[in-house]
């Protein structure tokens, strides 16, 4: 076995790779700024068949990380210049390294330090000096979810890739999509949701209409009025939405906006006729903030409302029974809070 101690005594370790080149092989960092530590860690790791890679410092651990993208870091905590806690974080708020697992090397074992941990974004820990069998079993778990958090990830990237497909497919609609992103998010801050109700509502925005992908061109892009039957097929694309996503677990709260954004309050929507509070709430933010973008957007067929003829609109609609009225008085006042509204003129009969 390479002697790592001695080595390391003349040449500062950067990024050291130890092990074989599979490209399958699954690849552990160990940052430790204390050789020997790191010997141990290589040493046991490397007789369990993984690619080991050293760093000895925070900074030699990012740039590390950056070339190398390793499947799990074993991370240790008390480190000159930037500690473990904020390499964590560094590597926790970056959209390419999120993923990675990171488990917190410490000889220090009291309460404090895992809550640290833990709010660094950490997702294990372990105690020097190491238990053989209880490493294998961490390392091994932690590096198998990883590789199924990037199955899921990817599978979500194609799911949002399709619904940029289906709006592609209508030139009408512009940029619809990235505007609802930015009214969903806005108007939900507005009304207090939470994080994960304000997500679902962002990733709506650009999943809702993904069924299109289902609809004829014939129906979907037909410019004058669609008969009984076109509209038919096109109602379907609720449930073929539906149906797209429902085997991904990360967009499940999603679901009930796909399915139930063209329901009405007094139950004359569709797919399912939900009346009230039969419909899903975050379903009923969504579908408001949906038809104010439409009605105050260009389309061939129309022009481009003013907001204030577009809020009385939905008036006119909550009248009828279609709009939650007490959503209604919420997102007027969303509306009022962000734009100075002139009262439309009163018609004149």
């Amino acid at each position: 076995m390479l002697n790592l101690q001695a080595a390391s005594s003349v040449y500062p370790v950067r990024c050291l790779s130890v092990s074989f080149s599979d490209s399958q092989q699954p690849k552990v960092l160990v940052v430790d700024d204390h050789p020997s530590s790191r010997m141990t860690a290589v040493a046991l790791l490397s007789v369990e068949g993984y690619q080991v890679l050293e760093a000895d410092s925070g900074l030699a651990a990012l740039e590390c990380v950056a070339r190398t993208n390793p499947d799990l870091i074993l991370l240790d905590v008390m480190m000159p210049g930037m500690d473990g806690y904020e390499v964590c974080r560094r590597l926790k708020v970056d959209e390419q390294t999120r993923l990675i697992p990171i488990v917190f090397i410490t000889a220090l074992n009291d309460r404090r330090s895992r809550i640290m941990g833990i709010e660094a974004g950490g997702d294990d820990f372990l105690t020097k000096p190491f238990d053989r069998l209880e490493l294998s079993a961490r390392v091994k778990s932690l590096v198998h979810q990883k590789r199924l958090n990037e199955d899921l990830d990817h599978a979500g990237q194609v799911l949002f890739s399709m619904a940029r497909a289906v709006e592609s497919r209508d030139p009408n609609t512009g940029d619809h999509c990235e505007r609802l992103v930015g009214l969903s998010k806005a108007f939900a801050e507005f009304i207090k949701l939470s994080r994960p109700e304000i997500r679902d509502l962002m990733w709506g925005s650009y999943l809702h209409d993904i069924g299109k992908v289902g609809i004829p061109d014939s129906v979907l892009l037909k410019t004058g009025q669609l008969t009984p039957q076109e509209w038919e097929i096109m109602k379907q694309h609720v449930i073929i939405g539906e149906q797209i996503c429902q085997p991904m677990r990360t967009v499940h709260g999603v679901l009930p906006i796909i399915r139930h954004h063209h329901e009405r309050w007094d139950g004359s929507g569709y797919p399912d006729r939900l009346a009230g509070d039969e419909i899903p709430y975050l379903a009923q933010v969504f579908q408001l903030i949906d038809i104010y973008d439409a009605l105050t957007s260009e389309r061939p067929y129309k022009r481009a409302f003013t907001i204030a003829e577009a809020l009385e609109i939905i008036s006119k609609e909550t009248a009828k029974g279609w709009r939650n009225p007490e959503l209604v008085g919420q997102f007027e006042d969303f509306i009022h809070s962000r734009h100075i509204v002139e009262t439309p003129p009163l018609a004149v009969s």
